[in-house]
């Protein structure tokens, strides 16, 4: 699975956009300088050691100096900073706010979602995108919020757990959240490949639907007016999504079973 991600995305990406956070440019510099010096100094030793003519000195230099150090060292060496080097970077005290991804699961009841608010501007934080998913025993709401830089996941889970609020997930995240379009289609794209489970989850907030979880209705043959849409589970059965106002359209339907396909090989990787 860690294999396919990289290949994908290159690495530890971004949960929420797929992408690396591109390393800051003193980083990045002390990095190379860190890779290119000892292969330099090992070369240049070599070549007066052993003190060859001056054209075959300078092109054994150009030369190896070029392939070892962009084709085998610097490579290297960023895979093994990679850490390093793109290490978050939040200043602390700088008044700007942060934001955040939420997954809750809430009870079905009038309030539940009012309370969730109320205790997140409690701690100043502003709730900026909201797609809730029916769950059997509740529904589970995502929500991006804004909060001030000085609050930490810990604190946001501790207010979410007080306003009710189960199985809470807090992630940093960017304004890609926000962002419709192509970049929210390879944004879960990104989340699918990174934990196959996330399917059902990705394609519900993907075509503004619903996931259906009423077993009759999960029997049940497909209606007509393409209010509902069946996708294969890459574990066993399929999942069904429904949007009663606005018709599936073939093109969702494609994308969910890209989706879904997506999924299936991020799982038999992982079991291989």
């Amino acid at each position: 699975m860690d294999s396919l991600r990289t290949a994908l995305v290159g690495g530890e990406a971004c949960e929420v956009c797929g992408r690396l956070p591109h390393p800051r440019r003193l980083r990045l510099t002390v990095a190379k300088l860190l890779a290119v010096f000892p292969v330099e100094l090992a070369l240049h030793a070599v070549v007066l050691a052993i003190h060859p003519p001056y054209v075959v000195a300078v092109a054994l230099l150009v030369v190896t100096t070029t392939v070892l150090v962009i084709w085998v060292v610097e490579p290297s060496a960023m895979r093994f900073l990679r850490t390093w080097l793109h290490a978050p970077h939040t200043p602390q005290g700088t008044g700007v706010d942060g934001l955040w991804r939420i997954r809750v699961t809430l009870p079905d009841s009038v309030g539940s979602l009012e309370r969730l608010a109320h205790g997140l501007a409690a701690v100043d934080a502003n709730i900026l995108g909201l797609h809730v998913h029916t769950v059997e025993d509740g529904v589970r709401d995502e929500l991006v919020v804004s909060a001030p830089d000085s609050i930490r996941s810990g604190a946001l889970s501790a207010v979410v757990e007080a306003a009710g609020g189960g199985d809470v997930q807090v992630w940093p995240t960017t304004a890609l959240a926000l962002i419709d379009g192509q970049t929210k289609a390879l944004s879960l794209a990104a989340r699918v490949v990174g934990d196959p489970t996330e399917l059902p989850h990705a394609v519900a907030e993907l075509l503004g639907a619903q996931l259906v979880t009423d077993r009759a209705l999960l029997a049940s043959p497909l209606p007509a007016d393409r209010s509902i849409l069946k996708i294969p589970s890459p574990w066993a059965g399929f999942f069904a999504f429904t949007r009663p106002a606005e018709p599936f359209t073939p093109a969702e339907s494609a994308r969910a079973h890209r989706l879904a396909q997506l999924a299936e090989l991020a799982t038999h990787t992982r079991v291989a």
